[in-house]
């Protein structure tokens, strides 16, 4: 259901936390009939491997267990997987790694990591770090995700419309046959002229591509808008946009961003700007 994207790049530990991003990337493939590349990151600190060999041995073991069980499941669903296990101090570097050498169009990961104090977080801390820093759209996965059948959702934000985001979404919504709902967020009353202007265009680019859309204008907090819209609208898509640079030169993902990926019950597409020049993470 995701005609537009045909280099699709799975990011995974291949844990409890991945199961639904394994689920939904899977999905998409069998779905394009296309063949899918995973990456499956290993912290590796030079140091430590010195001091303790026989530790970070068994982490390499590990590792490869869970690549043979990944491409097992992988078989098993019918689908042609590449399993590349990336080794290094920090995973989201090695992740964006992956994806900019393999020139990705969609990214797949879960949405947190394993259960602790980072777990706590709306959204686990390395994956926060690949959103920020993606060369590509990252497609971020609850663990009960699956692959979407209802409808899509598409939060545009009024001070920053972009016609690449409502492209993409609405072909997305089409490709599925789905019907696409358009979603524009007013903070408030002052606001909202703004705001409607935005969605009247969108929706005028959006039908070119998908007849089904509809669209809304809400006034409120725009993640609690967003999330309550697509629940109202049964759409089990969210896309919504990632800001691109701050004015200190870093990539970085909004906090409305933060708050749908980490509260939305549905697989969420964060949109990235074709041709933007992202700055990769520093490794740790």
């Amino acid at each position: 259901m995701t005609a537009s994207h045909t280099r699709v790049l799975l990011a995974t530990e291949h844990t409890e936390q991945d199961e639904g991003a394994e689920a939904v990337a899977l999905a998409l493939a069998r779905h394009g009939a296309a063949p899918l590349s995973a990456v499956l990151p290993v912290s590796f600190n030079a140091e430590f491997e010195a001091l303790a060999p026989e530790l970070a041995a068994r982490a390499d073991a590990q590792a490869h267990a869970r690549l043979q069980a990944l491409s097992a499941d992988a078989a098993r669903s019918g689908v042609a997987l590449e399993v590349v296990v990336r080794r290094g101090e920090d995973p989201a570097f090695e992740i964006v790694a992956e994806a900019r050498e393999r020139r990705a169009e969609l990214l797949v990961t879960r949405r947190r990591g394993r259960k602790g104090l980072i777990a706590n977080l709306l959204v686990g801390e390395m994956v926060s770090r690949v959103l920020a820093h993606a060369p590509c759209s990252v497609l971020v996965c609850p663990r009960e995700a699956r692959l979407w059948q209802r409808g899509v959702l598409l939060g545009i934000d009024p001070q920053a419309p972009s016609s690449a985001l409502v492209q993409q979404a609405a072909a997305m919504a089409a490709a599925g046959g789905l019907p696409l709902h358009v979603c524009s967020v007013a903070p408030n009353e002052a606001a909202r002229s703004a705001a409607l202007r935005a969605l009247e265009a969108a929706l005028a680019q959006a039908r070119a591509v998908c007849p089904l859309a509809a669209g809304a204008l809400r006034v409120g907090r725009p993640h609690q808008e967003l999330i309550t819209a697509a629940s109202e609208a049964g759409a089990d898509l969210l896309v919504i946009g990632r800001h691109g640079r701050s004015v200190l030169g870093r990539a970085w993902i909004g906090g409305t961003a933060q708050k749908v990926i980490g509260l939305a019950p549905c697989p969420v597409l964060v949109h990235v700007e074709p041709g933007l020049v992202h700055v990769a993470p520093e490794s740790a």
